[in-house]
């Protein structure tokens, strides 16, 4: 069996993969775990859980939460909140762990869970390697009055909405700004935000379901957001995946601001105001040639990590650095947050919008980026990606046709069953052409 881990937490069909046992059995490992590594030493442990708003997160919490209070853990059970917000609260509540269960933006039948250590960080990969090991082991179980309470926690949503506001330097006012919730987590915390920030917001896809999260919405599916912001004369539009850890925006003519060009406006503000600490930002290999291009410009330099928002943040902190990110949207400010935050990243990009009086297009026209075509090839072994000659030989032609035009990258998804191939060129034809090429090799090459 492959590890049961990705990258961002562990995923799969709710009640198929991801089944309310196994939420349980994790939970209760987890418990032992981070016990084991002193985060429990001398107190009686405490975890704080949320949720996006999938219906399957309605049994998968009650499965956590049995697991967490029947190993000795108190829990305060936040109900529907961004992962951000879980993140942050499991600092601000002294908490000993936090569990958030959310597949972010993947479709509907899909979950996950993903835990969080003392102080609101993410764990690493040797901690989840244990939780994976001591699943399902022998135990002491507590009994009476060891065994862990559970009370609602209902104030987390505006005390994180709290620090969300208090964190932006300038106020939004005069800003008409279209929110796209995706029917998920932020459905109310990210219209509340921008609200108090002065903005005049209008929300979109605020009406979760349970079935409808991610649904021809959110940060994965802009189109609709585009034309709401066109046809309501809006000057911005931001976009949340399903538990709002990320964040897309759509400037007033409709075109895409993506998570390079937000970074790059970041970056930029953050420098001017000498809150750019060295001067760097992290970024990882999918980050487009033409950020990297506009950061040297700049005089900022750019440190890569691995794909993962979780792998951003380690490098930040063993360098210091405050501003990090994915193209994909997942922007952390470490300053504010120890993970990708979409509300902040919002938040901070429309106050850097109204401080500076210039539009968000002019703000992102910094990053000329170059057409990038990324096609997704399922079915396929990922786990061979790197081992086959054949394939490798592909790639090689690839980049030797492009040269210094471009670039190619293949990737197993750490969060969904596929190989990603990503192609940059100096013309979206030739990115196509070349990613199509490549995506029939991995597709032959790496059958099942």
């Amino acid at each position: 069996m492959g590890r049961l881990f990705g990258t961002d937490g562990v995923r799969g069909v709710a009640n198929e993969e991801l089944t309310a046992e196994l939420a349980l059995d994790l939970s209760v490992a987890a418990a032992h775990v981070l016990g084991e590594t002193g985060a429990f030493a001398g107190h009686r442990p405490v975890a704080v859980v949320g949720r996006d708003t999938r219906a399957s997160g309605e049994f998968l919490e009650a499965a956590v939460v049995a697991g967490l209070a029947s190993a000795g853990v108190d829990v305060l059970l936040a109900g529907v909140l961004p992962t951000p917000a879980v993140a942050y609260l499991t600092a601000l509540a002294d908490a000993d762990l936090g569990v958030v269960l959310s597949a972010s933006h993947n479709p509907m039948p899909d979950n996950g869970i993903k835990f969080f250590a003392k102080g609101g960080h993410k764990l690493d990969d040797a901690v989840e390697d244990a939780i994976e090991a001591r699943l399902r082991e022998p135990w002491q179980r507590p009994v009476g009055a060891d065994v862990g309470r559970v009370r609602p926690y209902p104030v987390g949503l505006d005390r994180y909405v709290s620090h969300v506001v208090a964190s932006v330097p300038h106020p939004l006012d005069g800003l008409r700004v279209v929110v796209d919730c995706a029917n998920g987590a932020a459905y109310r915390a990210a219209p509340e935000a921008l609200r108090r920030l002065g903005a005049d917001v209008v929300p979109a896809f605020a009406e979760p379901d349970g079935l409808n999260i991610n649904d021809g919405c959110g940060s994965t599916h802009l189109q609709r957001l585009q034309r709401l912001v066109v046809e309501g004369r809006a000057d911005a539009g931001i976009a949340h995946d399903g538990d709002a850890d990320r964040c897309l925006a759509v400037d007033a003519s409709g075109e895409v601001v993506d998570g390079d060009q937000i970074m790059a406006v970041l970056a930029l503000a953050m420098r001017d105001s000498r809150a750019l600490r060295e001067d760097t930002v992290v970024a990882t290999v999918m980050s487009n040639q033409g950020f990297r291009l506009a950061m040297r410009r700049a005089g900022i330099r750019v440190v890569d990590a691995a794909v993962g928002d979780r792998y951003v943040l380690e490098v930040m902190r063993a360098g210091g650095y405050s501003l990090g990110g994915e193209q994909s949207g997942h922007v952390i400010l470490l300053d504010h947050a120890t993970t990708g935050d979409g509300l902040l990243t919002a938040g901070h990009l429309l106050g850097w919008v109204a401080q500076s009086g210039r539009s968000l297009a002019e703000l992102a026209g910094v990053v000329q980026r170059l057409p990038q075509v990324l096609v997704n090839v399922p079915g396929v072994d990922k786990t061979r990606v790197g081992s086959e000659p054949q394939l490798q030989a592909a790639v090689a032609a690839a980049e030797a046709e492009l040269f210094d035009t471009g670039r190619v990258l293949l990737r197993p998804s750490g969060t969904e069953p596929l190989v990603r191939v990503m192609v940059e060129a100096e013309t979206e034809d030739r990115a196509h052409a070349v990613a199509c090429r490549l995506a029939t090799v991995v597709r032959t090459t790496l059958a099942p």
